[in-house]
């Protein structure tokens, strides 16, 4: 396998939330001490409930928010902020709303020469229009829609406008931030295609967020699950769907569509609520919500382990 184009090491990110009179602030862990490595021509999907912290993860992948603790390198250099205006050209994200990501007053050529005007001050005014045009063709827009306003196109061109304006500095990483999910299915279906064909044309090594499952399935190399802004399960794709080793990860398969209506499963309909973020309880912190709890799970927090396939779990599903 090539080497990572980009390696997360130990990542947090912490939040103080609450104060005022005569009370503390307290710590939020949004993310909390994840791993991992993004590969030219490779997709790694995290997946997980709402606020689990996947949009955070986003953010510092990004190069919008800092961690609190742990490192990101990128082509083996650590990322710092004081070279973030230098290497954000190599990170890019598609964010999940294409009806609010483009400015509704600006004509779509300048929205896509927007990114080249910003950081390539040595190009001409010509040559950025040509790669704009070029882009347009690429993600299957037409001459004319060059010059055409955002409130002009459906949903899943907007998509196309932004993945085409995300990939005008040739970027070596693509976030792609629930990029589907406000779109209809078979819109979707379009878009998933689009990302694979560039992906192989350009080498990009895809961070793909979302929480339906499905949608991974068709994307995706590796997979991470996330509970509670920690990692409770990752491997391969493959391994990950047809032998799930964390609970969490078994119960969200369950409840994903099949396409076979023959092909009958049992749901795994969780008890108890999600735990406060602000109050995660010891030990593992999928134990109130666990059908498999013993009294270990409730005193000491696993560790993720058993690769390449681990699962942060003491009684894992395939035992």
């Amino acid at each position: 396998m090539t080497a990572p184009v980009m390696t997360a090491d130990a990542l947090e990110r912490h939040y103080q939330v609450g104060g005022g009179f005569l009370r503390k602030t307290q710590t939020l862990k949004a993310v909390a001490g994840l791993d991992f490595q993004l590969h030219p021509g490779k997709t790694l999907a995290v997946v997980g409930e709402s606020g689990c912290g996947k949009s955070t993860l986003a953010r510092m992948v990004t190069m919008i928010e800092e961690p609190t603790a742990g490192s990101l390198t990128l082509d083996g250099k650590q990322v710092r902020p004081e070279d973030w205006a230098d290497l954000r050209q190599h990170v890019q994200i598609v964010f999940q709303d294409p009806y609010g990501s483009l400015n509704p007053r600006q004509q779509i050529g300048t929205i896509l020469q927007e990114p080249l005007v910003i950081n390539r001050k040595d190009m001409s005014k010509k040559q950025r229009e040509e790669k704009a045009r070029e882009m347009l063709r690429l993600v299957g827009l037409r001459p004319e829609h060059y010059d055409r306003y955002p409130h002009m196109f459906s949903g899943g061109q907007r998509q196309r406008i932004a993945v085409a304006r995300a990939l005008m500095l040739d970027p070596k990483v693509l976030v792609l931030d629930e990029p589907v999910s406000a779109l209809d299915l078979s819109i979707q279906s379009a878009i998933l295609n689009l990302l694979v064909d560039l992906q192989e044309k350009m080498q990009l090594a895809y961070l793909f967020i979302s929480h339906d499952l499905s949608v991974v399935r068709h994307v995706a190399d590796d997979v991470i699950v996330m509970y509670l802004g920690r990692a409770v399960e990752k491997g391969p794709k493959d391994e990950v769907f047809e032998n799930p080793r964390h609970p969490y990860t078994a119960a969200l398969l369950s409840a994903t569509p099949r396409a076979d209506p023959e092909g009958g499963k049992e749901r795994i309909k969780l008890q108890g609520e999600l735990p406060s973020p602000l109050a995660i309880p010891e030990g593992c912190p999928f134990a109130p919500r666990c059908w498999k709890v013993q009294d270990v799970c409730r005193k000491e927090r696993p560790v993720l382990e058993g690769a390449p396939h681990p699962a942060a779990c003491y009684f894992p599903v395939d035992e």
